[in-house]
């Protein structure tokens, strides 16, 4: 299922805005206690559950196709694997529990607030998959073509300061 490993980086985009949208209207509709946005939350919570479901099953099929791990890139996709693990466990259990307390008709500003609360720490763990991701793609050039092109010897970087490996990132570490 390489074909999903493709997907990734358009996927992962809307789980993170679907999911930090769905945090702004959790704390929106408890502060303004306005009905609407927390029946739309809770819609935006869905969608984003499932987009981060999406973006999990397509960045475990790009770590798979990637064949060109090192130490420190191994590492850091452990730590981005491990947090958006995480991330979706937490929203997931968000909206099963919201949503059974709506279906209940228990859920109340009390509990409003608290969602509103819990959702701002499901959006550190979003940030946290999010800087491991970035580190991954940007540092150590997981995904990109002339990442691929350089480990296969098919082409020279322009800037190889650019490309960091893990020669490297020992010189780095002993200074």
């Amino acid at each position: 299922m390489e074909f999903l490993a493709q997907f990734h980086p358009k996927v992962i985009h809307f789980a993170v805005s679907l999911l930090i949208i769905y945090s702004l209207l959790e704390i929106l509709g408890a502060i303004l206690k306005n009905d609407f946005l927390r029946k739309t939350a809770h819609l935006i919570l869905f969608l984003g559950v499932l987009s981060a479901l999406g973006a999990v099953i397509t960045g475990n099929q790009a770590k798979d196709a990637f064949d060109y791990w090192n130490k420190n890139s191994s590492d850091m996709v452990e730590m981005h694997e491990t947090y958006a693990t995480i991330t979706l466990w937490f929203f997931a259990a968000l909206l099963l529990v919201r949503t059974f307390l709506v279906l209940k008709k228990r859920f109340s500003l009390t509990l409003n607030y608290l969602f509103a609360c819990l959702s701002i720490v499901g959006m550190f763990f979003v940030f946290q998959t999010g800087e491991r991701g970035g580190k991954l793609v940007f540092e150590f050039g997981v995904g990109t073509q002339i990442k691929k092109q350089i480990m296969e010897g098919t082409t020279e970087p322009e800037h190889k300061d650019s490309i960091k490996t893990e020669n490297d990132n020992k010189q780095i570490e002993s200074k």
